[in-house]
């Protein structure tokens, strides 16, 4: 090897040894990504304890021990951290109401108090949440015309209309009517879920779960008294 080669072979390994310091071993799009999920835990945390109008860009960084240059490095603007965090927590929520109704299956008295217990319990457990989602995420929604998330929550509604077919295959009713039926539904437990919340989960779980379960249990036990009558 020559002298040349040699001399070029150390400022490599000096200039990756740099770098390998800089970075603490993470390349440069891992870092952002990590500063990116400081940021939306961060944002769960400050959103959750003060409501998503009470809190700035620099409370949230303050939150996540990061300059403000890092919160525009992932985020235009506080309502898309916002929105990214409304997002998570949902997929989160409804993760856990789907696999307790799957795994109640197929009766579908079980499947409706697993459901609804998986949600009130995920709400109860997480009062952050639980307000992100039933409380700031509607008034974000009506003061900032957000039809993300009003989609989102319309998740609900396709999960509900999905329910009734898998308990109810025979059901004689059109996809518009069972549609609309799933919205009725889905706006009598949203109503349900933004009072509690909103009472700090004063009414016991038992009421509020009873409350909820008695429309789906007459659905259920509506369509099967007209099914046996055809």
């Amino acid at each position: 090897m020559t002298e040349q080669q040699t001399n070029l072979e150390e400022k490599n390994n000096k200039s990756v040894k740099t770098k390998e310091r800089q970075f603490k071993g993470l390349s440069l799009t891992e870092r952002k990504q990590a500063r990116r999920e400081k940021l939306i835990q961060a944002g769960i945390e400050a959103y959750g304890r003060q409501g998503f109008f009470a809190v700035t860009v620099k409370d949230i960084c303050n939150e996540a021990k990061l300059t403000e240059r890092y919160f525009y490095e992932s985020f235009k603007k506080s309502d898309e951290l916002f929105q990214t965090i409304f997002l998570t927590l949902i997929d989160q929520l409804q993760q856990n109401v789907m696999q307790a109704i799957m795994q109640a299956s197929p009766v579908p008295e079980k499947m409706i108090a697993s459901g609804l217990t998986a949600l009130l319990t995920t709400l109860k457990n997480n009062p952050g949440m639980a307000r992100i989602i039933y409380i700031d995420a509607m008034l974000v929604q009506e003061l900032h015309n957000q039809a993300t998330i009003h989609e989102t929550m319309s998740r609900f509604e396709r999960m509900i209309h999905a329910f009734v077919m898998l308990t109810m295959p025979h059901i004689k009713r059109s996809e518009r009517e069972i549609s609309l039926i799933a919205t009725g539904l889905n706006g009598y437990i949203t109503q349900i879920a933004i009072r509690w919340v909103m009472s700090g989960f004063k009414q016991s779980m038992d009421e509020v779960l009873s409350s909820c379960s008695i429309v789906f249990l007459s659905l259920v036990n509506t369509f099967e008294e007209k099914g046996k009558n055809i």
